[in-house]
């Protein structure tokens, strides 16, 4: 019997690689790591300005 130590090429045995034990630690710090940046990033954004945004003005009640 030969073992076969070669990277896996399918989806198939890319997620069954991933969800060892010692890889699934690291994919699930990865996978953490890359949403906390992604929502980082998008807090960060400004929002765009439209020239409507404005409130309009206070005025006091006419009686």
């Amino acid at each position: 019997m030969t073992e076969d130590n070669s990277p896996p090429r399918t989806f198939k045995g890319l997620l069954r690689w991933a969800t060892t034990p010692p890889q699934a630690c690291g994919v699930y710090l990865l996978a953490l790591l890359l949403v906390w940046l992604v929502s980082f990033y998008a807090g960060s954004l400004k929002p765009k300005k439209t020239p409507e945004t404005n409130p309009p003005a206070a005025t006091a009640p006419k009686s």
